[in-house]
């Protein structure tokens, strides 16, 4: 089992910067992958970011140049570094684990509890 502890969250104005930090612990596996995603009141749930073990990112076209995803390796936590942040960008923060089972042949995914971000004047 994998536990995802996330924090950063908060209220902020247009415009403004929060960084959120996701810290995993547990049975981590060398290879694996991790990510944010958000979901806001009435919309399903999206990817913001994703990050490979070798740092390989991905980014929805709404934040792009905007939030930047890292990881340390070294304490098994991955970062999202909001800028310009917009009053679109008020969600449910949850950060996700996954790794993939070659003997399985699938995917195992952990999420956190989630963090609120709301962006507003």
């Amino acid at each position: 089992q994998v536990q995802l502890v996330e924090s950063g969250g908060g209220l902020v104005q247009p415009g403004g910067s929060l960084r959120l930090s996701c810290a995993a612990s547990g049975k981590i596996f060398t290879l694996n992958g991790m990510g944010w995603y958000r979901q806001a009141p009435g919309k399903q749930r999206e990817l913001v970011a994703s990050i490979t073990i070798i740092g390989s990112t991905n980014y929805a076209d709404s934040v792009k140049g905007r939030f930047t995803i890292s990881r340390d390796n070294a304490k098994n936590t991955v970062y999202l570094q909001m800028n310009s942040l917009k009053p679109e960008d008020t969600a449910v923060y949850y950060c996700k684990y996954s790794h993939y089972s070659d003997y399985m042949k699938h995917e195992y995914d952990y999420w956190g509890q989630g963090t609120q971000v709301t962006v507003s004047s």
